[in-house]
């Protein structure tokens, strides 16, 4: 028996230090997840909480010969296009007003620009990954942020194999699209910054 599954069946008997286990354990993929479907911090640790709530609620429905993380990380998936799909229904307006978050540059890089435009770019993908359907778009970060198999997305998202591949497809064909589309501006928005001396 792993750690991990005697963490279970603590947790699934009432033990609370079996579930803060299994709590610090996935809170990062959990969390990390919630970010990229949601693309809000805050609306990702809400998302997070809730994940965890729902996880200890349902403990007793879980299947031992499923993988804990897959489980977990579909309750997730799960939870942030509900909140999605009920977004979208609350509000006419896809953009909101975000404010602009300011963070200190890391002291460590080797290579300051070079992190800041890493750093544009995730965030330019996260901005992409926010036009996509929301399932589309929990297929795309199961895939390339979890490296989670088509089956254990299919598992997940509660879809067929050939499903999840023909979502994966066409995600990544819009994901490309956008990219390519946006990358003339984006180009003009860099030189309009670079310094006249250069």
């Amino acid at each position: 028996m792993t750690e991990e599954m005697a963490w279970i069946i603590q947790a699934q008997h009432g033990d609370d230090d079996g579930f803060t286990h299994l709590v610090e354990t996935y809170q990062k993929p959990v969390y990390n997840l919630c970010y990229r479907m949601l693309g809000d911090p805050e609306g990702a640790e809400d998302a997070a909480q809730e994940t965890f709530l729902k996880a200890y609620q349902n403990l007793n429905r879980y299947d031992r010969e499923r993988s804990f993380a897959t489980w977990l990380l579909s309750i997730a998936a799960h939870h942030c296009i509900d909140r999605l799909r009920r977004k979208r229904l609350d509000s006419f307006s896809i953009d909101g007003d975000e404010e602009e978050q300011f963070e200190l540059p890391d002291r460590s890089a080797l290579d300051p620009e070079n992190e800041a435009t890493r750093k544009q770019e995730r965030e330019h993908m996260q901005g992409l990954l926010q036009k996509l359907d929301p399932t589309d778009r929990a297929a795309i970060v199961l895939r390339y942020w979890h490296d989670a198999s088509e089956l254990e997305i299919a598992q997940t998202l509660k879809l067929t194999v050939p499903a999840v591949k023909s979502r994966l497809h066409r995600a990544r064909r819009a994901l490309a699209g956008l990219w390519k589309e946006e990358e003339p501006k984006r180009r003009v928005e860099r030189k309009t910054h670079e310094s006249p001396a250069f």
